[in-house]
């Protein structure tokens, strides 16, 4: 991988994931998308991310314009990452925003990382997040 950084990968070994550093926040979004598929999502850059392997992916069918596609290992099921729809993409002018599952890395890789608790579940698309819980910093006392 041409990344450095940091690195790992799903379950199996087949899919890579590099990323260039950590991400300055993480979020563990309790929405139906992000907890059914076990996503603690660091925010990237397309440029500071490298997945290698093949994937599978899905976009949520219960929104008419759906902004992420979810992507997970074909082999072992695990989710690695998240990109922009083309729908979005198109709509927002712009490609500069992917999500990587953080759950993939060693906890020691995430110490000092700000965990925040969104309500996705109760969000309904429109202004900002609220949020469930007070945000936690991962080290001694929490860890993914």
């Amino acid at each position: 991988m041409n990344i450095k950084g940091y690195e790992t990968k799903c379950h199996c070994g087949t899919v890579k994931v590099a990323i260039s550093n950590q991400p300055e926040f993480m979020q563990d979004c309790n929405c139906s998308l992000c907890s059914k598929s076990g996503g603690v999502w660091g925010y990237f850059k397309p440029s500071e991310v490298e997945i290698e392997g093949d994937t599978g992916s899905y976009t949520r069918s219960d929104y008419p314009q759906p902004a992420v596609e979810i992507h997970f290992c074909k082999n072992c099921g695990s989710t690695t990452h998240w990109i922009l729809t083309t729908e979005h993409v198109a709509s927002v002018g712009s490609n500069d925003q992917m999500g990587v599952n953080m759950k993939l890395f060693d906890s020691n890789d995430l110490a000092g990382i700000e965990l925040r608790f969104p309500d996705g579940k109760n969000w309904a698309g429109e202004a900002e997040f609220g949020f469930r819980r007070q945000a936690v910093i991962l080290g001694e006392d929490y860890t993914l």
